[in-house]
């Protein structure tokens, strides 16, 4: 807009996946600090927590809001954010195949989503698993080579890096392994560590896979991590949120501050038809609460996102787990205007008028930058948008971001492919003639590699 400042330049890349994630009613996985408005409060208090994880405590929260109110898209920005200071970042969303507890492998599926999205700073896109361990492997054989080395150059009566019997003394990362031993299942999480560390040594890719393989939960029977690995034990629906602790401890000793696991889709659990299910979930919540807060867990932080009712209902949400509802219901002080950001739950407020004039502003920008046309939208333009989508009926209660930003996209689009409509026809609900808007679209030859790859235009 030619009254507000310029806008910071976005990659066509980037602007495409905003766009179409957007107006498809999803969160973006990149791009998100291009279209950050609000939230401030709640991000602040989640990089409270961050902190608290990196020296060596945990945390867990709640986020709650309705569908559409956000609490997506500020996992994902707490996510990007997360991973920009150097903690690795697990994120899975819960689904009928995806619980915390099953029967049937539901829980370990969870581990297995967890595990194959852990993300990093140099791998966003999730899949960090082997350059975690490569990363930790090439760390512990520094510190033994800087030990090999001092140790050498000291007289024969010095102790420096030895120990009574001539031994190497478990110091730094060696320590570590010592202290992991010492935790629920890390005798054999450490001599999986063990075998993918000589792996590493020997050149062998395949006991390497092996390792990893394991790591990633994927093995089925103790039979076959036995026979492959020489290991009588594998992670399960009982065991699996153990070694998500064991490797929150672990990924220090890899260079990383801690571990950020994000989970979301807790409606999913409030479906589970049968009670006795739904609270043996509950249950594992409960645990992981616990686990937190008292020092059981180092290095970790959850955070899970629901909707009120998921949380809140008596009869099948959080609330109806008596132990979580207790811990977790609000005090008698915190009122509109005066929450506790410190408490466990953080319920979402809706986006001011301001926020969402702001946000829409950001989208047309980067709208107009990707088709390469000029937008002639001004803050009248936006706001008279704004009062039509306040103006539906329940609008109060039931209008959402998502709903809002699903909207202006198409008119958006409707708009660039239609340029001779004036916006107060479309608002007023009036078409109009054809025009030509240009789009792009990759070479039919592959994709793109760049951020500013060649495009192939066609016009309708």
């Amino acid at each position: 807009m030619s009254n507000q400042p310029a806008a910071p330049r976005v990659p066509k890349r980037v602007a495409a996946v905003i766009l179409n994630s957007l107006k498809g009613g999803v969160v973006p996985r990149i791009g998100l600090p291009y279209i950050t408005v609000g939230r401030e409060i709640e991000i602040q208090a989640l990089l409270t927590d961050l902190a608290l994880i990196a020296d060596g405590g945990a945390s867990f929260r709640f986020l709650v809001g309705r569908y559409g109110a956000g609490k997506s898209f500020l996992l994902q920005t707490i996510r990007t954010h997360a991973m920009g200071e150097g903690f690795v970042v697990a994120d899975a969303d819960l689904s009928p195949e995806r619980r915390l507890q099953g029967g049937q492998g539901q829980g370990l599926a969870t581990y297995r989503e967890l595990i194959r999205n852990l993300s990093t700073k140099t791998r966003p896109e999730g899949g960090a698993l082997t350059l975690i361990l490569d990363k930790w492997v090439a760390n512990i054989q520094a510190e033994e080579d800087s030990a090999a080395a001092n140790a050498s150059a000291m007289n024969a009566g010095s102790t420096i890096g030895i120990t009574a019997d001539n031994g190497p003394t478990y110091t730094g990362l060696r320590r570590q392994l010592a202290d992991l031993e010492e935790m629920v299942h890390g005798f054999e999480f450490t001599r999986v560590l063990g075998v993918y560390r000589a792996a590493c040594a020997q050149g062998d890719d395949e006991m390497k896979s092996r390792a990893v393989k394991w790591l990633r939960g994927e093995y089925r029977t103790k039979t076959e991590a036995r026979a492959e690995l020489g290991i009588s034990a594998i992670i399960d629906d009982d065991s699996w949120y153990d070694y998500v602790k064991l490797f929150a401890r672990f990924l220090t000793g890899a260079g990383y501050r801690g571990m950020l696991v994000l989970i979301d889709e807790l409606v999913n659990l409030y479906k589970i038809p049968n009670a006795i299910t739904r609270q043996y979930n509950y249950e594992k919540i409960l645990q992981m609460y616990n686990d937190t807060l008292q020092g059981k867990a180092q290095h970790l932080g959850i955070i899970m996102g629901g909707t009120p009712t998921s949380i809140e209902d008596r009869r099948r949400g959080v609330f109806s787990y008596e132990a979580l509802r207790s811990r977790l219901t609000q005090g008698r002080f915190a009122r509109e205007g005066m929450r506790d950001m410190l408490a466990p739950i953080i319920r979402l407020q809706p986006l001011t008028y301001e926020e969402l004039l702001v946000l829409i502003e950001k989208l047309a920008q980067i709208h107009a930058g990707y088709f390469g046309y000029e937008s002639n939208l001004d803050e009248g333009d936006l706001v008279n948008f704004l009062k039509i989508e306040f103006g539906r009926v329940g609008a109060d209660t039931h209008l959402t971001p998502r709903e809002v930003i699903r909207d202006f996209i198409e008119l958006l689009d409707i708009m660039c492919q239609n340029p001779d409509v004036a916006l107060k026809d479309l608002l007023n609900g009036e078409g109009g003639a054809d025009g030509g808007c240009t789009f792009l679209s990759t070479p039919a030859t592959g994709p793109a590699t760049g951020d500013d790859a060649p495009f192939a235009e066609f016009t309708i």
